[in-house]
């Protein structure tokens, strides 16, 4: 069983930065791939970043591209999202999850089995 837990989201205008944390326990942290997935109102949960489980590769989704960016810090179990240069319809509910190092394409909400609560990012214009 793992557990995640999401940080660091909040209220900011656009242009602003957040970095969202989600802290893991549970089973050995360094064998899972983690990601973050985002999901608006009224939208399905979207895929953002994902990372393997040394940090070697990393994924990110089209419209973050270039201004996010996914990190993770195995001794501390913890995986990182920088976000830059934010949008208005970067809103959301961010998610984090982890997963097997192998399988289905990472984009695949399905690749994940633990997921944490989310945290809210909401850029205003």
């Amino acid at each position: 069983q793992v557990q995640l837990v999401e940080s660091g989201g909040g209220l900011v205008q656009a242009g602003d930065s957040l970095r969202l944390s989600c802290s893991a326990s549970g089973r050995t942290f360094s064998s899972y791939t983690m990601a973050w997935f985002r999901q608006a109102p009224g939208k399905e949960r979207e895929f953002v970043s994902a990372i393997s489980r040394s940090g070697g590769y990393t994924d990110y989704a089209d419209s973050v591209k270039d201004r996010f960016t996914i990190s993770r810090d195995n001794a501390k179990s913890t995986v990182y999202l920088q976000m830059n240069s934010l949008k208005p319809e970067d809103t959301a509910v961010y998610y984090c999850a982890s997963g097997p190092p192998s399988g289905i394409t990472l984009s695949s909400p399905n690749r994940y089995n633990y997921w944490g609560r989310g945290t809210q990012v909401t850029v205003s214009s």
